[in-house]
């Protein structure tokens, strides 16, 4: 379910709609059922998670964000949270697992990863979130 607000036991996950890696990502990864309600909002589409995360000065073209807990995780940060919180249910998730679950990796690989994303979008004709060319 795509919706805007965070439930009491949920979390936030806002993400690049048009990116195919990041699309892929957030529907791949399988979080702890104590988690509650993830939602998933597409940066592309204005609405309030959107605006807080401007409002905070974080820049959804340099990194996808988590909110959970009412904090929010940005980039590297989110990657690592997701890590940390994701189950090892399925290879995916325990690839995911064994890369980010290091806060150092996770710093050092993310550049990497938004990169490929710029990359992909410049690739596919698509312009950044702010439409800023790739």
């Amino acid at each position: 379910m795509i919706t805007d607000g965070e439930t009491e036991t949920g979390a936030l996950i806002v993400y690049d709609g048009q990116c195919p890696f990041c699309s892929r990502y957030v529907r791949l990864i399988r979080l702890r059922r104590s988690l509650g309600q993830v939602q998933l909002i597409d940066a592309r589409q204005d609405g309030p998670a959107v605006a807080e995360l401007r409002a905070a000065g974080l820049d959804l073209d340099e990194g996808m964000a988590l909110k959970v807990g009412g904090r929010w995780y940005h980039g590297d940060e989110c990657v690592h949270m997701l890590a940390l919180l994701s189950t090892p249910s399925t290879l995916f998730n325990k690839l995911n697992g064994a890369v980010f679950r290091s806060r150092p990796a996770a710093k050092l690989l993310y550049p990497l990863l938004r990169s490929g994303r710029n990359l992909a979008l410049k690739l596919l004709g698509r312009s950044k979130i702010h439409g800023s060319p790739t």
